[in-house]
């Protein structure tokens, strides 16, 4: 009877556990998805904040990122889990701000704005932005996005 044998197989165990472990620390914490920056900004109507609504980027070929607007004209961009912003490259924006109360629709913003492929609004996302302001003008005319962190 040899009683050394089960110690035998659990040492030989310990090197595929610890390669295991290594690998783990190798790999590193990525979640498999695409890069993404943190978002933020505020939206104006004709120099004032817009007080509802969402804001929405959209990219070719990756996740949109969106965020709702607060009473003060903020939003905060999440594409996956809270708050992880928008994916790296060129966005289609949109912006809709609306209130359905019965029958009645009443738009805060143009209703052009509200969809991306009417919007006329692009934005490359190249790095984080905390401060972004989207200028919108209630005559529907070409919105604008100003940065204020570069």
């Amino acid at each position: 009877m040899n009683i050394v044998q089960p110690a035998r197989v659990m040492i030989d165990r310990v090197p595929v556990v610890l390669s295991a472990v290594m690998l783990l620390f190798v790999g590193g914490c990525d979640d498999g998805r695409p890069t993404r920056v943190s978002i933020a900004g505020t939206v104006l109507v004709d120099g004032k904040p817009l007080t509802v609504g969402d804001v929405k980027f959209v990219p070719q070929g990756a996740r949109p990122a969106s965020g709702r607007i607060d009473a003060s004209g903020r939003f905060r961009l999440t594409c996956y889990d809270g708050g992880d912003g928008a994916v790296l490259g060129m966005h289609r924006v949109q912006v809709s701000a609306s209130e359905i109360k019965g029958d009645d629709v009443r738009w805060h913003a143009p209703i052009k704005y509200a969809n991306f492929r009417t919007s006329g609004i692009t934005f490359e996302v190249k790095e984080p932005m905390e401060s972004m302001v989207i200028e919108l003008k209630s005559d529907g005319s070409p919105a604008e996005i100003r940065t204020n962190d570069t």
